[in-house]
């Protein structure tokens, strides 16, 4: 069976070759377990600590600032749950009302436990302004959540000029940048953030391997209780074979970013303009500019985005939204959020490239959701 067009790069995507050939010896040959003394332990840990260097490198890290966890959702509640109980004399956090679900359930779980939680809005166009931060902030904000990048809209945040006004206040800066790595470049000293979420399966690398940012002097403390692996902040024997796949991951976004970002967003807007063409009315809804360079989400008008997409499955692979929440027809928390009326939301479509996406992929996509697209606004 020819399987359709891949435009679903923001759920995830396929393993790079060479990161698969780096995992292999690690679930076979060299089985050790890094925290045993002897020599098949050693190189175990002398694998870890190469990988942690590597990722450390991606974000302009310092490597004892890297956390290894099982994903990013994990990351997230560390960041959020771990600043809770290391400074329970605060009791306000901020989150955008954009958040991935991985960073509001959490949010919403310390409301549950009796902290103060802000939620700031965002603009049409999905931004945070730092002008509502700083009027949400209070002398006991232990922390500010924002994204560094949408994944479903893809808009930039202005992550440096939230930091900044949140260190000004005395509280802590954490972004969730497991869309924007091995996108967009990635710096934690630009951003001037404290915490910082990976995900390695969102460039190339593989699920069930997250990383957590933890600048040192950053108060945290852990959320899961055993031994003390990982600088005591996840306990449990460490995934040598996924830890040294995410060091690889983060080796080659950090060789191809230069010409990954070109690639993308030639790809994306190319997109855009091959519908722009064929679909009147069509709808960009995101940032114009402030946004990631591999993602279009759009919304066509007069028909439902998933009713169009299943009309083209054949063709594309695509969402409507997150994959975390993309099932039935509930109008998206971004949309929502955003201010998009139903129509709008009911036609949303979101379309995202990689690195493998040529100019015939999508050239065969556009002109098989413009046909689809004609066919049903006629009906």
């Amino acid at each position: 069976m020819k399987l359709p067009i891949y435009l679903d790069y923001n759920a995830t995507t396929p393993i790079a070759p060479e990161v698969a050939a780096a995992i292999r010896p690690w679930l076979e040959t060299d089985f050790g377990n890094p925290s045993s003394s002897h020599a098949f332990g050693q190189r175990a840990n002398a694998a870890v600590d190469k990988a942690r260097s590597e990722v450390a490198a991606l974000i302009g890290a310092l490597p004892g600032e890297i956390v290894f966890t099982g994903n990013a959702t994990e990351a997230n509640n560390l960041a959020l749950l771990g600043v809770a109980r290391a400074l329970p004399e605060k009791r306000h956090m901020i989150v955008s009302a954009v958040e991935h679900p991985a960073v509001m359930q959490p949010a919403l779980h310390l409301r549950e436990l009796g902290w103060d939680v802000s939620v700031v809005p965002v603009d049409a166009d999905g931004r945070v302004a730092v002008t509502d931060v700083a009027a949400a902030l209070r002398p006991d904000t232990a922390l500010v959540s924002v994204m560094l990048a949408n994944n479903e809209v893809g808009t930039l945040q202005p992550i440096a000029g939230i930091a900044a006004i949140a260190h000004a206040n005395g509280s802590l800066m954490h972004t969730d940048a497991a869309q924007a790595a091995g996108k967009l470049p990635v710096n934690v000293d630009d951003l001037g953030i404290d915490l910082l979420t990976l995900a390695f399966h969102k460039f190339y690398g593989p699920k069930g391997i997250g990383a957590l940012h933890v600048r040192q002097g950053t108060p945290l403390k852990p959320i899961l209780f055993g031994a003390g692996q990982e600088q005591g902040l996840r306990p449990g024997t460490e995934n040598v074979a996924l830890i040294v796949g995410a060091g690889e991951t983060a080796r080659l976004a950090c060789e191809r970013l230069p010409q990954v970002g070109p690639h993308l967003k030639m790809m994306r807007d190319r997109l855009h303009h091959r519908l722009l063409a064929g679909v009147p009315g069509l709808l960009l809804n995101g940032h114009p500019e402030e946004r990631l360079p591999n993602t279009l989400h759009v919304s066509f008008p007069g028909v439902s985005g998933r009713s169009l997409l299943a009309a083209v499955e054949e063709t594309v692979a695509a969402s409507v939204g997150s994959a975390c929440h993309s099932h039935g027809d509930a109008v998206s928390g971004v949309l929502a959020a955003m201010g998009c009326d139903a129509g709008r939301a009911r036609g949303a479509v979101r379309l995202s490239v990689g690195r493998e996406t040529t100019i015939e992929n999508i050239d065969d996509v556009a002109t098989a959701l413009i046909a689809a697209w004609q066919e049903m606004a006629t009906r």
